[in-house]
This record gives C-alpha cells, sequence and structure tokens, in this order.
C-alpha cells in the first residue's frame, strides 16, 4: 500500500526534471516576444502604408461619433419643440377649425370654414364632375397616329386649306390650354373657397395637362416646325387676338397678390371667372374643334381629330363647371349681378365671339370640309346666345341655329361612339365600367 508520504516522495521524484523544460520554454517565449518588438520598432521607424489606413480610421471613427452626438441632439431639440407646441397658433386664421363643418357653412367664395374638410357636400353637382372627370380619362399616347403622318407627309393627301386649319388649330391650342392651367393652378383653385370644387378644379388642371400633351404630341407626330406652331399666338393675328383677349380680361386671377371680400374683388372674381369659362373655354374653342372633327368625319387626319373629340368633351363638362361655379356665385352673392354688370358680361360674350368669326375668317378664306366663314360665323353665334342663356341673359342673335348638329352628338358623353368605327369612345376607367 502507497502511504501520503510515499505518494509525496513520488510526486517529487517525477516533477523535478520537467523545470528545465519549463525554463526553456518561458525563454523561448521571451526570445519570440523580443523578436516581435524589435520588428514592430523597425516598421514604425519606416514610412508604412497601413499608419494612413490607421489614422484614416481612427478619423472616421471620430466623425462616426461626431454625427452620432449632432443626430442625439438634433433629435431631443424636435423633442422638446413638440413638447412645447402651441397648436393654437396654426388654427387662428380659421374661425371655425375647433367645430364640425356645417353644410350651411359653406360658400363658393369668401368662405372661412375649414377648406381641408371635403364633406359633408353643399355642391353636390362638383362632386359629381370630378367623379366623371376621373371616369372618363384617356392619354394622348393611346391614339393611333400611322394614317396621320402618312396623310401630312403626302403630297396630296391634303389641301393648303386643310393643312392650313390643322396648323391653326394646333398652333392656338397648344398655347391656350397652357394658359387655362396656369389660371386654374395659381388663381381659380385659391379663390373658390369650396373643397368639392377644388377636388374638381385639381382634375381639371390634370386635364388640360393632357391635352398640352395630346396637342405636343400631334405636333412632334407630324414632324411640324416645333417653334412656328408654339409662338403663333405671337406671330398670326387672329390667333393673338384671341391669347390677347384671354390674358386681358383674366388679369386679376395671374395676380398673386389678388383677394377677394369687397364688393369690386368679389366683381372683378366673377368678371375674370366669365372670361376664362364663358369665353375662352366656351367659345374661343369651338371654330377649331369644329374643323378639325369635320375632318375626321371626312375620314382624314383622323387621330387628331380622335384626340380632339376627347378634348371636346373634356372641355365641355369644364365649361359647364364653370357656368354652375358662376351661377353659384350669382345666387350666394347677388349685389354682384348688377344691371350694369349683366350689360359688361353681354359685351364681353359679343367681343369673343366676333373674335372667334374673325378666326373662323382667316382659317377658312374658301369653303373647305363642307364649310365655310358664313357657316361658322352662324354657329358661333348660336354658340354665344347658348352661353347667354346658360348665365341667365338674354340671347343677342335672333332666328339662328346650329348648322353643324353633329357637334351636339360627338358631345354626348353617354351614347356616342367613334365614328372612325375604331373603338368606343366611352372612354372609361375599367373601375367605372358597366358590364351589365
Amino acid at each position: 500500500m502507497i502511504s501520503w508520504d510515499d505518494y509525496q516522495e513520488e510526486s517529487t521524484t517525477t516533477t523535478a526534471p520537467a523545470a528545465p523544460v519549463i525554463d526553456a520554454t518561458v525563454e523561448a517565449v521571451a526570445k519570440a516576444e523580443a523578436i516581435k518588438k524589435a520588428e514592430r520598432a523597425a516598421e514604425a521607424s519606416k514610412p508604412s502604408t497601413e499608419a494612413p489606413i490607421n489614422n484614416t480610421l481612427d478619423r472616421e471613427t471620430q466623425v462616426d461619433s461626431d454625427q452620432d452626438q449632432s443626430i442625439a441632439k438634433n433629435i431631443a431639440d424636435a423633442a422638446e419643440v413638440i413638447a412645447n407646441m402651441d397648436i393654437s397658433a396654426g388654427l387662428e386664421e380659421l374661425e371655425q377649425s375647433g367645430q364640425r363643418i356645417q353644410v350651411d357653412q359653406k360658400r363658393m367664395i369668401n368662405c372661412r370654414a375649414d377648406l381641408n374638410q371635403l364633406v359633408p357636400f353643399k355642391y353636390d353637382w362638383a362632386w359629381q364632375k370630378y367623379l366623371d372627370g376621373c371616369a372618363n380619362h384617356w392619354m394622348p399616347q393611346e391614339v393611333n397616329m400611322t394614317a396621320d403622318i402618312a396623310l401630312w407627309k403626302s403630297d396630296e393627301g391634303l389641301s393648303e386649306d386643310e393643312r392650313l386649319i390643322v396648323m391653326r388649330s394646333l398652333g392656338y391650342f397648344s398655347t391656350a390650354d397652357s394658359l387655362v392651367a396656369n389660371n386654374l393652378a395659381l388663381a381659380i383653385y385659391r379663390l373658390i373657397t369650396n373643397p368639392e370644387c377644388r377636388q374638381y378644379i385639381l382634375r381639371q388642371s390634370f386635364e388640360e395637362a393632357i391635352h398640352t400633351h395630346a396637342y405636343q404630341y400631334c405636333i412632334e407626330s407630324l414632324g411640324m416646325d416645333e417653334g412656328e406652331v408654339f409662338n403663333m399666338y405671337r406671330e398670326v393675328p387672329s390667333v393673338a387676338k384671341k391669347a390677347s383677349w384671354s390674358l386681358s380680361h383674366t388679369h386679376s386671377l395671374s395676380d398673386p397678390t389678388f383677394t377677394t371680400g369687397t364688393l369690386e374683388t368679389d366683381q372683378e372674381l366673377l368678371r375674370n371667372l366669365v372670361g376664362f369659362y364663358a369665353v375662352t373655354e366656351g367659345i374661343f374653342f369651338y371654330c377649331g374643334f369644329t374643323q378639325i372633327l369635320s375632318m375626321g368625319r371626312r375620314n382624314k387626319m383622323t387621330g387628331i381629330a380622335e384626340q380632339f373629340q376627347y378634348i371636346l368633351r373634356d372641355e365641355s363638362m369644364h365649361l359647364n363647371f364653370g357656368i354652375d361655379v358662376i351661377n353659384q356665385i350669382k345666387l350666394e352673392n347677388p349685389q354682384l349681378w348688377t344691371v350694369e354688370f349683366q350689360e359688361e358680361v353681354i359685351q364681353m360674350i359679343l367681343e369673343g365671339t366676333q373674335i372667334e368669326i374673325e378666326y373662323a375668317r382667316d382659317t377658312m378664306p374658301r369653303g373647305v370640309l363642307g364649310m365655310n366663314a358664313k357657316m361658322m360665323e352662324e354657329y358661333l353665334q348660336f354658340i354665344a346666345n347658348r352661353r347667354l342663356a346658360q348665365l341667365g341673359l338674354p340671347e343677342q342673335f335672333q332666328g339662328v341655329t346650329n348648322p353643324f348638329p353633329w357637334m351636339s352628338e360627338i358631345m354626348d358623353l353617354r351614347k356616342e361612339k367613334n365614328f372612325f368605327e375604331t373603338r368606343v369612345i366611352e372612354y372609361q376607367t375599367g373601375g367605372a365600367l358597366s358590364w351589365d
């Protein structure tokens, strides 16, 4: 048996020889460390590519740290601002902002109710026009221009009178719809103080952008001189007169400092709305539309005619919306619709009609497309009578009739189909189509 003394003795005898081995190992490790230290010193004493890297990393680390501190401070500052925010300051501009809006509080102009509250609707017709506009969406690229391009490039495709009509129409409309869009976006939207009407105005603004796009698409497709076409409103007297009249009778709308609230300023807005909707969109567009659509009925320039048909339908809705707005302002502000002001509006309608008649004479010096300037004059007088009647004013041209009844059919959104036999013109989006 092994005793504790024997175990201790055995342990001593077996471990004693290991001491030299441990010493040798320690010595070897010490030498290795000394060599590595010397190598590091040597490396540090000579140029090294790692030093800049290390310095760069150090700087980046410092930058990151500074950025973190800056972000933390910004967040803390934002939290402090929000914690001490006085919400009453932003609501002082609206007298009734703390209440739910009632229908009777809504007005077409000079309304102090919260314009951000869309419902309840006061003018259901405005919201319905917005929905109808959305349902009748289209884009210029959907229309095939191949036949138009071939006909335009053909030496015998169109007569000189027909080419003049195409050029004049694209020249006028390409800038007229830009004028309309600018007035809508920069002025009318600001001055009409009803949210459902503003909703439609936004839709109308988008449609005007589509119309300008459509004219540009036609001009580019036919390879026309863009400079000549887009500057026609400066260089061709009959076109320039239309543009000049529109600008001079909507100048208040383009003034960013113009505000309503007095009898004079409210009448000025009403005067500008008449010039904008009843004359520019309600009279100045009709000669060119009739000419182009008549061309399409004769299977000429069918792509352009198809786009003009879509545009005319949009513009018809724009016109009806504008007439409703004018009449609503009259209803809510009867003091504006004085006898003197009514006479002024009649004069504006007559001036616009005469300008458009001169445009017809310039674009149709001879009979063309089954029409002539005399027929167009009667048609424009018929249109003028309609505008006057829509505004509650007496007709000024007795006994005139519509020499182009097919124009009324084209503007009927419910039942008219494309006379080019390409596709149905009830151009509605999928969500609005009825499959019954």
